[in-house]
């Protein structure tokens, strides 16, 4: 007994460490669902009036709704989507009733359409606000002479287009010819039953070796 009871409450800490934290990450999965609905509620909304000053942090995803002229001027975010291929997200100017300028994700254009004619002039646009993060170490700086931006950097492009760090991201076709896209959750991971099984399986191999390491020192001649 004396030879066996070290190594039993080893492994017994053991187990014990790699369940906590298998049981940690399901209640961290929960939470990101909750989360994840949220945000989808938040999407979608009916829209209001956008605000005075749009805060990245308390408006994000808030539904808004604006009234006035979508002017041509572009920018070319170069994006691949998993049904459409590779192609441009089209960000523009628009000048609202009030005279403020923020800028409109207008959706999705394949490559080869890059150059096209697009509408502009009066119209009501319906979308989400939205910061994007999505420049890392790895992605290339952008080539503002050629038009080829790699990341809708809002503080950046609203610089580019004289408007207010402020992006509505299109909910619906502004023209036939675009594809909308629209917020939505899908893009945000929820990876943590990965880590739950992960961490399970842990416990369950660290159970096996405890059992095969006690009963080992119980069958070895003294």
């Amino acid at each position: 007994m004396k030879r066996l009871l070290p190594a039993a409450i080893f492994g017994i800490v053991g187990f014990s460490i790699l369940v906590s934290l298998g049981f940690w990450q399901l209640r961290r999965h929960y939470w990101k669902q909750g989360v994840l609905a949220q945000i989808e509620e938040r999407i979608a909304q009916d829209p209001v009036a956008l605000p005075a000053q749009p805060d990245p942090d308390a408006d994000e995803y808030l539904a808004v709704v604006l009234e006035g002229t979508l002017e041509p001027q572009e920018l070319h975010v170069l994006v691949s989507t998993r049904d459409l291929g590779a192609g441009f997200r089209i960000i523009s100017p628009f000048v609202t009733q009030d005279g403020r300028r923020v800028m409109v994700d207008r959706g999705f254009v394949l490559t080869q359409a890059r150059d096209s004619a697009r509408v502009s002039g009066p119209m009501t646009i319906t979308g989400n606000l939205h910061w994007p993060e999505e420049r890392d170490s790895y992605t290339p700086q952008n080539d503002a002479v050629a038009n080829y931006w790699y990341a809708r950097d809002v503080p950046v492009m609203a610089r580019a287009l004289d408007t207010e760090p402020v992006l509505v991201i299109a909910r619906g076709a502004i023209e036939p010819a675009m594809t909308p896209l629209p917020v939505s959750s899908e893009g945000i991971p929820n990876n943590h039953m990965g880590y739950v099984v992960q961490w399970f399986l842990f416990a369950a191999v660290w159970l096996g070796m405890t059992l095969l390491l006690l009963w080992r020192i119980r069958t070895k001649p003294v």
